[in-house]
Formats: structure tokens, sequence, C-alpha cells
């Protein structure tokens, strides 16, 4: 038994992992902590620590079985961006500075309007690109290679 995907998706994401957020509904609610993943095809996020259900699961080879505690996700209603000045749930909104960056600030009634840092974690790949080429990439040298010169017609096609 697992979530149905979302009838109507969220297109702009303003919560980001890495973000801090508070729990404003649920039984969690008043907690806040990091958001540890995000599933947009669910509308839902997982917070560090919250949600904590029990999972029971079957032993196999090379683990054992057991009830454990795992983070469940929440819908992403559920979750505000906690104000880095007043530490207060906040809602998202975006501008452009002077130098013409775009930036996501505090708003709402409670909030300071300052400045949300966009969290560092989202510099990280979460799968790193990889270093060596494989079996299917293309070499350098062929992909560097001119196959069309329009002053010379080499590789023109034949109309």
């Amino acid at each position: 038994m697992g979530w149905k995907a979302a009838e109507k998706l969220i297109r702009h994401w303003k919560i980001l992992r890495g973000d801090n957020v508070m729990i404003i509904r649920g039984k969690d609610k008043g907690e806040s902590g990091l958001i540890k993943r995000v599933i947009r095809s669910q509308n839902r996020v997982i917070v560090e620590g919250k949600n904590l259900v029990k999972k029971h699961i079957k032993q196999g080879e090379g683990h054992t079985g057991g009830i454990f505690s795992i983070e469940a996700p929440l819908h992403v209603s559920n979750v505000q961006v906690v104000d880095p000045v007043t530490g207060k749930p906040c809602k998202i909104g975006y501008k452009y500075l002077e130098d013409g960056t775009k930036v996501r600030f505090a708003r709402g009634m409670n909030a300071s309007g300052a400045v949300i840092p966009r969290p560092e974690i989202l510099k990280e790949r979460r799968k790193p690109r990889p270093t060596s080429p494989g079996p299917k990439d293309t070499p350098i040298e062929l992909a560097l290679e001119k196959t069309y010169d329009a002053k010379a017609g080499i590789g023109m096609p034949d109309l």
C-alpha cells in the first residue's frame, strides 16, 4: 500500500531540499526540522526525524527483520519555511536585488522580509557525474571531428 500520485501537481516549488521548515499541521505540529527529500510527483516532503511511523520489515537474506521507525512523507501544505530572523513560519516570495540576482525572501504577516538563502546541500549532486567514459559514450575524437563545411560543400545533403 503506497501513496498515489497527486492529482494536481505543484508547478513552481518554493520549498527546497535542505530548507529549515516548521510543521504547521499534524501530530508533530510546531516542531521544526530540515527537509531530507522532496517527492514532487506526490506533492510531499520528508522532514528529518519528524512524522515517524512504525514499519514492520520481514527478515530476509542479509538483514534482520523487526519493527523500525521511519520518516513518513508530509504533504507540502502542512509545512512552512522558518523565517531566519524571527524563527516563525512564513511564506516565500521571490524578488530581484539591485545587482539583478533572484533571491527568496520571507513574506507574510509575521515575516521580517529577510532574504532566505538557498540551501548549501543543493550545490552537491545526489548522483555524482561519472568521471570515466562508459560503454555508450562517444569518444572525444569522434565528437570533435568536423563533418560539415558550408564553403567547401562537405557534408551537404543531396537534394
